[in-house]
Parts: C-alpha cells; sequence; structure tokens
C-alpha cells in the first residue's frame, strides 16, 4: 500500500512538470501524512514571502517526520489544476501560499471535503462563511508595517520617505496604509512618496522594476524606502546600496541582504502560521474560517539583529515598543488602507 501511495505521489509530480510546474522531489519518510504546498509568485528562493513559508513546512516536517511536496505554478491555471492533483493524490494537507489561491481554494475545498487546505493571505469576502476543511490565514499587516514606519520617521534625515509595492491591491495597501500612518506618528511633517511595480502578479517578481523606482525615489530626496514587494524588493535593497541610503525589508528578515543599509524588515511570521496549521491537522484539531495574526498573536512584527543593531538607537526602539503596546491595547488605531 505505501508503495502504490508513492507511486500516485510521483505521478502527480510528473503531471506538474508536464503543465509546466518546478517542483521539489519529496521527503521519503515513512510516515504516510503528507503536505503538499503551492508557492505563490515570485517562488521558493525570494528571500522574503515564499521562503517565510518554505521554512514553517520544513520546521514542521523535520520535527514530525512528514513527507512533504513542493512546487511552484507555471502559469495561472496551474493553481488550481496542482491544488486537485495533490487532493486526488491524498495529501493531508494542502497549503496555497498567497491570495491568488483564494478562489481556487474556495472551489477545491468543496469537492474534497476529506482533504484540509490552508491559504496563506487569504482575500476573505465580508461575512464569509468557509468550508469547515478550509483555514483562511490572513495578517493585520498594517500593525507591523505601522512599527518600521515609526522606526522610519525617526531615523529620515531628510524627512522624506518612500514606498514601493509590488501588485497594487488592497493587500499591499495595507502595508502602505500603516507605514505611513506610523511614519507620521513619529514625524507628523514627514512626506511619502509611494510606487507600485504593477498590477499583475509579476510585479511581485522584478528585481529590475524595484530598482528602477527606488532610484528615482533616492535620486528626489528620500532616504528610506519601505518595500512591500517579494522578490522586486531585491532591487529596492540593492539601490539603496548602491546610493548609500536605507531599505526597509518585509516578510522574512532581510536584514542581512544589505548590512547597514537595511534599516530594519517587517517580518511577517508565515512559518508560524504555516507550522500552526500542519500541527493541528496532525492532532485532529483543524478547524476551518478565517484565522487573523497580527502583533497581539506574534503575527507580525521588525527585526533586530547584529546586521541592524547600529542603524537604531535604545531610544527609537522605545518609542517603537510604546506604540506596540498601545496597538494591542486598542489606544491606537492603525488604518488598513
Amino acid at each position: 500500500m505505501k508503495k502504490l501511495t508513492f507511486l500516485v505521489s510521483l505521478l502527480v509530480l510528473l503531471s506538474l512538470v508536464v503543465m509546466g510546474c518546478r517542483e521539489s522531489t519529496p521527503s521519503q519518510g515513512t510516515d504516510t501524512f503528507k503536505v503538499g504546498m503551492v508557492f505563490d509568485v515570485g517562488g521558493k528562493g525570494d528571500k522574503s514571502f515564499n521562503d517565510s513559508a518554505y521554512r514553517g513546512l520544513l520546521r514542521i516536517a523535520d520535527d514530525f517526520e512528514i513527507e512533504h511536496t513542493e512546487f511552484e505554478p507555471g502559469q495561472d491555471a496551474d493553481r488550481e489544476t496542482g491544488l486537485r492533483k495533490l487532493a486526488q493524490a491524498g495529501f493531508d494537507v494542502i497549503i496555497g501560499v498567497g491570495f491568488l489561491f483564494s478562489d481556487s481554494m474556495r472551489s477545491v475545498a468543496v469537492d474534497y471535503p476529506d482533504a484540509r487546505f490552508a491559504c496563506v493571505d487569504f482575500d476573505a469576502r465580508p461575512d464569509e462563511q468557509l468550508p469547515d476543511n478550509l483555514a483562511g490565514l490572513i495578517f493585520r499587516e498594517e500593525e507591523g508595517s505601522f512599527l518600521v514606519g515609526v522606526i522610519a520617521g525617526l531615523k529620515s534625515e531628510t524627512g522624506r520617505l518612500g514606498f514601493i509595492g509590488g501588485m497594487d491591491v488592497p493587500l499591499i495597501h495595507r502595508f502602505e496604509a500603516g507605514y505611513i500612518a506610523g511614519a507620521r506618528y513619529a514625524d507628523p511633517a514627514v512626506s511619502v512618496t509611494v510606487g507600485y511595480a504593477g498590477s499583475t502578479p509579476q510585479a511581485f517578481a522584478d528585481p529590475a522594476k524595484g530598482k528602477e523606482l527606488a532610484l528615482l525615489q533616492y535620486g528626489r530626496g528620500v532616504d528610506v524606502i519601505y518595500h512591500a514587494s517579494g522578490n522586486t524588493g531585491i532591487g529596492v535593497i540593492e539601490a539603496a546600496r548602491e546610493t548609500r541610503n536605507l531599505a526597509i525589508g518585509v516578510d522574512s528578515n532581510q536584514n542581512y541582504m544589505a548590512p547597514g543599509y537595511v534599516l530594519t524588515s517587517m517580518v511577517k511570521r508565515v512559518d508560524n502560521a504555516v507550522y500552526a496549521v500542519v500541527l493541528a491537522a496532525l492532532e485532529n484539531r483543524f478547524e476551518g474560517g478565517v484565522q487573523e495574526l497580527g502583533l497581539a498573536e506574534d503575527g507580525v512584527g521588525y527585526a533586530m539583529d547584529d546586521y541592524n543593531a547600529g542603524l537604531i538607537t535604545e531610544a527609537m526602539i522605545e518609542m517603537v515598543e510604546a506604540a506596540r503596546v498601545k496597538i494591542i491595547a486598542g489606544e491606537i488605531e492603525v488604518p488598513r488602507e
């Protein structure tokens, strides 16, 4: 039976190759519990959003010897096809990394009620009731963005900040809104220049465009840019280093990418969310529905380490931490748009 299960999994992976997907080799663990992950635009190795999800998958797989498979869609249609292939192959938990999976998750979860699905950054509709086997994982990105905005507002010497988003969609507007609110909380006179890489998913996978937009902003007197643009942000960080200005990373801790030029990173704990949802399924306590993570749940935050320790003073940290406490207590209401 185990040989048959493995053969089915192998056939699934071969079919994904035919579809134009890039996949990894499944682990050879003996545990029959299986988890499949489908990456977002930018894919594994983006040093940001997708990599954070992958870290969570690797950690839970290592802790419990779980068999896992992950791949990247070659085209938009491959998202739903990939989810269905994994469900047909009997994967216990199937994770879609990114809001672009939301509609596909809705339909596939209904068709495969015995599998459990989780969508990171699920695009929830007002008052929507999800199937019991679908968990929509969302984050209060605006709260973490507020904190890095405070840092940027305190650090800027020109009083001119920048924001570069990937795809121009409501999800990324939350990063923008929180950042601007935090910057003005620190310095009401600060100005923020906003730019987006595009209006299609490719806007999250265009480092050249990110660098172009960042160089334009730095050239106009901006001295700190916060990016929320996935792989596109690699170009923003390169521009910061070239012009000897500052950038703020996103999702994963990107401080190491340009020591001395990355002021901090807004860390979005997708890894923790992935780990938790798989663990819940393992322990037979998986729950469907929207699950929201913010500062109070340690779902977002900011990064401090040896790479940026010299850039942020203790006084700055004190103000940021005071803002964190007020946000959690409801004394500061952070805008989402």
